[in-house]
């Protein structure tokens, strides 16, 4: 396979190699004239060649790289039908699901092509041949003069097997820098993944700036002070936290996606984890109190109370969020939500009677519900953590399930009802949680996932009914950031395991750590030209890890 990683469906040996060297053209007709463009300038930053774009005819003796979409492709890739692209793989509610990932990619004395049938699967398709080239041409400059580079002679076709592949950041818990989520996105979409999902707002923090409502940043994008070493110690830091994204920020980051064909899929969560909301708006609270952005890891009892005036407060913060994210699928969270204050409180009983609701229990049905309104007049299907199945999902919602005890059963019930379901259960695909029970981890929520664990995933259910499982879209791995504080510390928790990931997600059910191994072996060599500050196989260097040797 090349070392190539996420394994393509197929690849075959061909005979001669192609040759490229300064002065070669990469050539597109106009569809994918942008991934073309986007490919010249990484060559061209990493060679320091000069390198020419021209119209499907251009071609150099210095090598030529085609690129070209084909209503005919197929190459060997599995039919689309029924929803389902060849056996096990699964099409997403996009408009061209994965058959529109698909490329073949062939490598001869005539140079490089790669086709596809819409612009993503050309733009993968470049992905592979950039992992056909020297781990070196991964960096950002040339460490020295390039010669002429050749590439393996080979037929690489390809298609993913799931359409939502995806990576989860919170910067909530932790503010992280607008550099580190392009950086996220580029290396997500050099391993095929397509959706970054951005957990924008927490009891710790609020990122995401509302023109309408300026004190949710003014005031809930700041903290007093944070937990310092595991929340059982029960030790602050004293010094105060957090930041925002403008919605320029976020605009820039979602059109830097576009191109990389990443879907970034926003998150506020409502109505529980919204303490940094109530403490900058305390009218949206059930006791009237004036307090402050949470200090202390976990769940928040202050939720918001279930006023009409609360939901149009809601619908505000949605709306704006809609205009700056066109991602067909919106965020609410509506996990982990206590009904503690709601149960103690006359007026939500009032409410309920009003209603006709049997209990406060139901009060978070009623407002997702309202919510989804907002939502269905975009044009946006709402998606929610998997809590909301049993507080009443509506139809077209999307369920994440991530619970390790209730996750698969979760799905099936989400699927039997008629819900998509992206997978994200915590004993898989939590990245938070340690490497290793070792004390040389650094420190985190909990042991352990190996990357071993992680490359275990089968996102589908095991016994799941074949009109189920297409209800499958797919699955997204989550860093939450109680114990991540920067970008590097990310890198670690991420790296390698979103490599067995991308697989899981990627490439066919059939799989085989001990042939997967020595291909992410050969990878992490691109990682070392990437800079990545990844957790090496055998452990921490020692300057990640958390003690000195013995």
């Amino acid at each position: 396979m090349s070392n190539l990683v996420p394994r393509p469906l197929s690849v075959r040996t061909l005979g001669r190699r192609a040759s490229l060297s300064d002065g070669m053209v990469v050539s597109s007709d106009p569809a994918c004239a942008g991934v073309a463009d986007l490919l010249a300038n990484e060559l061209e930053s990493a060679t320091g060649w000069r390198i020419s774009r021209g119209g499907p005819e251009a071609s150099s003796p210095a090598g030529t790289v085609r690129l070209r979409i084909s209503s005919e492709f197929g190459g060997g890739a599995p039919a689309v039908r029924a929803g389902v692209a060849g056996e096990g793989y699964r099409v997403p509610a996009g408009p061209a699901g994965v058959a529109g990932e698909g490329y073949r990619l062939v490598s001869s004395e005539d140079g490089v092509e790669v086709v596809g049938a819409a612009p993503a699967g050309v733009f993968y398709g470049t992905r592979t041949l950039l992992q056909l080239l020297p781990a070196d041409l991964h960096r950002a400059a040339p460490p020295g003069p390039t010669g002429a580079v050749e590439v393996e002679g080979v037929e690489v076709t390809d298609v993913p097997r799931f359409g939502w592949r995806g990576v989860h950041l919170d910067v909530a818990r932790h503010f992280f820098p607008k550099n580190f989520l392009l950086r996220l996105v580029d290396l997500a979409s050099f391993h095929k993944l397509n959706m970054l999902h951005l957990h924008l707002t927490d009891d710790q923090g609020w990122r995401f700036q509302v023109k309408r409502y300026p004190r949710l940043t003014e005031v809930g994008a700041w903290r007093r002070e944070s937990p310092v070493g595991h929340y059982r110690e029960g030790k602050k830091d004293g010094k105060p936290h957090g930041g925002f994204y403008t919605q320029a920020d976020l605009a820039e980051v979602v059109a830097y996606a576009a191109r990389r064909f990443v879907t970034v899929v926003p998150e506020v969560d409502m109505p529980g984890h919204m303490q940094a909301a109530i403490a900058a708006y305390p009218e949206l609270g059930n006791t009237g109190k004036q307090f402050e952005v949470l200090t202390t890891w976990g769940i928040s009892e202050d939720v918001l109370n279930m006023e009409e005036s609360t939901v149009a407060f809601c619908s505000g913060v949605l709306n704006e969020l809609m205009d700056v994210f066109p991602s067909p699928y919106i965020h609410i969270g509506g996990d982990e939500c206590p009904t503690v204050q709601w149960e103690a409180s006359e007026r939500a009983a009032e409410l309920c009677r009003e209603r006709g609701l049997a209990g406060p229990k139901d009060l978070q049905g009623w407002f997702t519900a309202r919510v989804a309104e907002t939502v269905a007049k975009r044009g946006r299907s709402l998606v929610c953590w998997e809590e909301v199945l049993d507080a009443g999902a509506p139809a077209g919602c999307v369920i994440v399930p991530w619970r390790a005890e209730t996750a698969l059963s979760v799905a099936e019930r989400a699927a039997a009802s008629g819900h998509r379901v992206v997978m994200a259960p915590e004993p898989w695909l939590y990245f938070d949680w340690s490497y290793a029970d070792d004390p040389a981890e650094p420190v985190a929520i909990r042991p352990a996932i190996s990357v071993e664990k992680a490359y275990s995933l089968e996102p589908v259910p095991e016994g799941m009914p074949a009109e189920q499982e297409v209800m499958i879209a797919g699955a997204q791995c989550q860093l939450w950031t109680e114990y991540v504080a920067t970008p590097e510390h990310a890198e670690y928790m991420y790296f390698p395991r979103v490599c067995a990931f991308a697989e899981t997600v990627w490439s066919s059910r059939e799989r085989s750590w001990p042939e997967f191994e020595p291909r992410l072996a050969a990878h992490l060599a691109r990682l070392d030209a990437l800079g990545v500050n990844y957790r090496p196989l055998a452990g921490p260097t020692p300057g990640q890890a958390r003690v000195w040797p013995a």
